[in-house]
């Protein structure tokens, strides 16, 4: 008799992490799809919403590095557990402020709890994930952010108008403190204390996951000064600023701002705005799958650039045809920033595993460092593309700026080196 086949713990694992990135998502766009909600509400201006919406992305950059070296430190359970709790909390928060004040500080500290979201999964990769599934893991990861940015678009659109949006945020607060029970209860840091996994399945993760050099000795503590000496930590942050610099665009501004410029109902934009988001999920897939098909051909260095590099010059080419695209082309603007979303989506596989790849047992930090830097990128796209509004009276010199930090990004790529840890390069 043969035994029922069993779902191997680690899918579980991506799974578990896949909902916590559409969750991720859900909760960050909610605030722009509430935008005008809001604004009626407070009074708010354009450029204090550009702040508002700039104040996540800061508190997100600036605890990047510390919530990736506490989750290296603590273990990605705890740390997981912690940071939904908070940022969830913070959600439920955002409906009780009463001012610009109290909703910048909201969001700034929402910022801060979600920042440890990815550096904690990435952690979770290295740990529980063979090398060659490492792209693919990714790329799943990173298509759940995306998909739930799609889903968030249309559907918390319709919960604000149904329902306001103050109960809109309890309600995505609510989800997160359900998400986090979960984890704690079934999550372990490392597949060896997992009380359920089974042996044939255990002795596969040990024997192809990435080694962990030297030992104990191996996974001491990694210091500010190898960070900062680092070429490959320089360019990896680098490349990821020009590639948020594009996307932030889509969380902060791509809806008010499409929904304003071609006259649409909200619902409606949301759905031509959920597009690029459904792009950037198959970006996602497309990249992770091309990471690990390249490394499986005995190509480690090129399963991390090719990828990334084919990227940025979709990503590139689809900001530069968006500024052809004026009203009434709603359709065809909203291809041409599909393209480019796919093709910056297509980088975040290479990145992160480049970040796993140098950063080994300190993946958390180094991953997080990069994303520091990324989000700092999100933090100038949410003030310069309303700045540069007003300055320059047109919306097409924010779209030439993207499309040239996305070339510049194919060049870095170019120099790094996804086989030498950090302490060599």
């Amino acid at each position: 008799m043969t035994r029922p086949y069993r779902v191997p713990k680690r899918y579980w694992l991506v799974l578990g992490m896949f909902l916590l990135s559409v969750l991720l998502y859900v909760d960050r766009i909610c605030i722009s799809v509430a935008k005008d909600s809001i604004v009626e509400a407070f009074q708010f201006s354009n450029k204090q919403m550009g702040w508002i919406l700039s104040a996540f992305a800061l508190g997100y950059a600036l605890f990047q590095t510390p919530s990736g070296m506490l989750a290296d430190r603590f273990g990605p359970r705890i740390i997981l557990t912690s940071v939904v709790s908070f940022w969830s909390l913070c959600t439920g928060l955002t409906a009780a402020a009463w001012n610009f004040i109290s909703m910048l500080t909201v969001r700034f500290l929402f910022g801060m709890g979600e920042a440890g979201a990815f550096p904690g999964m990435a952690r979770a990769t290295y740990s529980w994930i063979p090398m060659a599934e490492r792209g693919r893991v990714q790329g799943i990861n990173f298509s759940g952010s995306r998909l739930g940015a799609a889903f968030a678009l249309p559907v918390v659109a319709y919960m604000v108008t149904a329902f306001g949006w103050k109960t809109s945020f309890l309600i995505l607060a609510a989800v997160g403190f359900v998400w986090a029970i979960f984890w704690y209860l079934w999550f372990r840091d490392d597949p060896t204390e997992h009380p359920r996994i089974s042996e044939a399945e255990l002795q596969h993760i040990l024997a192809t996951r990435q080694k962990r050099e030297g030992g104990a000795a191996g996974a001491g503590r990694l210091s500010f000064s190898v960070l900062g000496r680092s070429k490959n930590m320089w360019l990896a942050m680098t490349q990821y600023f020009c590639s948020n610099f594009t996307f932030f665009f889509m969380l902060t501004w791509l809806f008010p701002h499409f929904k304003t410029k071609y006259q649409l109902d909200p619902v409606v934009a949301g759905f031509y705005a959920s597009a690029p988001f459904i792009c950037g999920a198959l970006g996602n897939y497309f990249g992770g799958w091309l990471v690990d098909r390249i490394y499986s051909a005995g190509h480690w260095a090129l399963s991390r650039k090719t990828p990334a590099m084919i990227g940025f010059v979709l990503a590139a080419a689809g900001l530069i045809g968006y500024i052809q695209m004026p009203p009434p082309h709603a359709l065809g603007a909203i291809l041409c920033i599909s393209l480019a979303v796919f093709g910056a989506d297509m980088t975040l596989g290479p990145s992160w595993s480049f970040c796993i790849d140098i950063g080994r047992h300190n993946a958390g930090a180094v991953s997080g460092t990069m994303n520091m830097a990324g989000n700092l990128g999100s933090f100038v796209t949410g003030l310069a593309f309303p700045y540069l509004l007003e300055w320059t009276q047109s919306d097409t010199t924010f779209f030439y700026v993207g499309a040239g930090l996305n070339v510049l990004a194919v060049g870095l790529w170019l120099l790094t080196r996804p086989d030498k840890p950090l302490e060599e390069y």
